[in-house]
This record gives C-alpha cells, structure tokens and sequence, in this order.
C-alpha cells in the first residue's frame, strides 16, 4: 500500500522533500500508522507543528464545529473567532497586535516589511538593513531565504533580496561592527532550529535588545519553532527577560492547521496600514479554532510546569546513553550530538523500529508533542538506545 501511494504521489508532486518511503494513514495521541499498519512514537511532531499531538480530542472538537459553523470568509469582514484567537494570544504574550498568516515564512515576511515600513516613515527610505545572524533560518521565500544567515540557501534564485547583513551569534563585537545608519531593525531566533539548536548566550540577547532601545532599531524575535511553549515557557524570550519589538509565530500555533502569525508592541502595532499588508487564507475561521484550543491547553494551570518536568526527565534518559556527547536547546526542542554516530543514518534506523526523529545540520533533533507521556518517553528512549549501542 505504502508503495502505491508513493508512485502516484512522485508522478504529481514536485520533489522539493527528502522523504522517507512511508505514508503515515492515521494518528492519535503520540502515535501514528502508516499504510502498511506499522506505529510509530513521535519525537518530531511535524517538526514541531502538532504540539497537542495527533487528533487532541479537545482540538478536534473545537475545529469540527467551526467547519460546521463557517469555513471561510474574505477579509473584508469580520468572524468571531478571529477576535477572540487575538485577544488571547496578545494577552498571553503582553503584546498589541498581531497580523494572521498561514506560515512561518509568511510572518516572518510580515515582520520584515513592519520593520522597513517604521523606519520609512521616521527616518526615510536609506535606513532599511536588517541584521540576521550567521546560521539562522527564516523561511524559503525570496525574502526569508535572504534574510537566511546560510549560505547554502543562497543559490539558484538569484537575485536574492538585498539589505539583509549578517552577525555571528553570540559575537557581541562581531554584531557591533554591522550597526550603521542604514540599519533599521535586528532579527534572531532564540534557539537557532534548523541551524543546530543552538542556544543564544544571555548576555548577548540583552546586548541587542540594548542596541534595538538606544537606536530605535526593530528587535524581531523569529519564535516560529520555540514559541507556544516548545521551551518550556510560552515564548522562549521569557527565559531571557527581554521583550522584542516584533515576535513571530507558526508552527505549533495552530496544532497542526495553517497558521502564521505576526505580533507587535506598541512601538510598531500601526505601521501596517489598509493596503500595505494582506493575506487570503489569514485568519481562516477554522485555523483559529484549532488555535484557541492550542492556546487554552499550553496556558492551563500547570501545562507548561509539566512540559519542563517532562523535558528534564527526557535529558536526564539521553544522557544516560553512552552514544550521546552533549545536547543542547530547551524544553522540549533537544538537539542531540552524538560521539560517532551519523545523524542522518540513526533518524532512519529508528524510523524502522517505529520511532520518528528529526535532524538539525549535525545533531539528532528532537521535538515531541508537549503533551508525551513519560511511558512514551521510555518507549522512545527504549528504542533510541537499541540503535546507538
């Protein structure tokens, strides 16, 4: 069966994915089955994008009757559920406003054109470089792939967009030497993802948010794969005290349903005016409601204190592999250095024992529902140990 679908699949899809030859059929909970009935643990969750798990009974619930109330309505109008998705998510997060979209990519485009647009208007069209730091990812269209501090995403598509420079992170003096006049904002990830789950140092995300204040600089936090409580709090600039300009989010913001979404303070909330800005499918009803029921359950009492318990539990099991070097990241985002062991090989060894994985560059990445249990845990680290002996 797996093989059937994956025919026809490759006869009318572009192959733009790495895909492994399976073809999952159903989830629920942590688990999923492909066409052929085999199960699978997940540690990846859509690369961190069904972050209630497969077909959360409360999510579910919460889109079924939206499907059945409206599915769509242009954004000439108005819909309820959009007002209340916004009005919980910026008091959650202490922010103004937010801009829907239906990608990471999406909202960190939004965050772009927020950051040139307030400095067009204060300062005129010369001040419109934004720094990004070497090894970040902010998404695969033109823009997001320039503003991309890598530069093995930097062919094929030229020209690429200019006025993107790039810092070395955790390079104060590095990122000193880029601020000019024509600098207009300052973009990072927490925790570098795709870069390697790399962790920024403190002291230089306090550097910049130093910078952003005494300049008039946009900060914009890409929280595409750390917000919505992948760290352990609701957004991983809680860990550092700082509170950004801009914060975009994705990913596990809507449970697994297309959602992007551009937040902004005070500073910059009015910048995008009727006609600068817009996007079909943004806000789409049933997005929404897959998203308040994300946004209800990660800010229960104690759904978060569980999240970082169940990610010092997780630790605690890999380090006990002898395989496994260091790791690194927070919460339930875990990069994974092994001491001899290729990455790539051991995601695939363990895809076969039913257990999905992720990589990032040269680690193993892990980033599981936030709702797995312990036992699955086990039942993953069980697995996990039996490939890397």
């Amino acid at each position: 069966m797996n093989s059937n679908i994956i025919e026809k699949f490759n006869e009318h899809i572009m192959p733009t994915y790495g895909r492994y030859p399976v073809s999952m059929n159903c989830g629920h909970g942590r688990m999923c089955k492909d066409e052929d009935g085999q199960k699978y643990i997940d540690f990846g969750s859509g690369i961190g994008t069904n972050s209630l798990g497969f077909c959360d009974s409360s999510w579910v619930e919460a889109v079924c009757e939206q499907v059945h109330k409206i599915q769509h309505t242009s954004n000439y109008y108005y819909t309820e559920i959009q007002a209340d998705f916004a009005e919980k998510l910026c008091n959650i997060t202490g922010m103004s406003k937010m801009f829907f979209g239906n990608s990471g990519a999406e909202a960190n485009e939004c965050a772009i054109k927020i950051a040139r647009k307030y400095s067009f208007d204060k300062y005129g069209k010369d001040r419109n470089k934004i720094i990004t730091l070497v090894n970040s990812f902010h998404g695969r269209t033109i823009a997001t792939l320039s503003a991309t501090g890598q530069d093995v995403f930097h062919n094929y598509f030229f020209p690429f967009v200019g006025g993107f420079d790039y810092a070395e992170a955790n390079n104060i003096k590095d990122l000193d030497s880029k601020i000019d006049d024509t600098v207009c904002a300052i973009m990072i990830e927490f925790i570098q993802g795709e870069g390697g789950v790399l962790n920024l140092e403190k002291d230089f995300v306090n550097h910049i948010a130093q910078i952003c204040r005494e300049k008039d600089l946009v900060f914009i936090a890409d929280e595409v794969q750390t917000g919505v409580g992948r760290t352990g709090k609701f957004l991983a600039a809680e860990h550092y005290g700082v509170k950004p300009d801009v914060v975009t989010l994705a990913k596990g913001i809507a449970g697994g349903l297309p959602m992007g979404v551009c937040l902004a303070d005070e500073k910059c909330c009015n910048v995008l005016t009727k006609g600068t800005h817009g996007s079909t499918f943004g806000g789409n009803p049933v997005s929404c409601a897959g998203g308040l029921a994300v946004l209800n359950r990660v800010t229960a009492d104690g759904f978060l204190d569980e999240v970082n318990e169940k990610s010092k539990y997780l630790r605690e099991k890999l380090l006990s592999i002898d395989e496994v070097e260091s790791l690194s990241g927070t919460g339930l985002m875990v990069g994974i250095k092994l001491k001899s062991k290729n990455a790539a090989d051991t995601v695939a060894k363990a895809l076969e024992k039913g257990l999905l994985l992720l990589t990032a560059k040269d680690k193993v990445r892990l980033l599981p529902p936030l709702t797995i249990t312990y036992e699955e845990i086990d039942k993953g680290i069980s697995i996990m140990e039996e490939i890397l002996k």
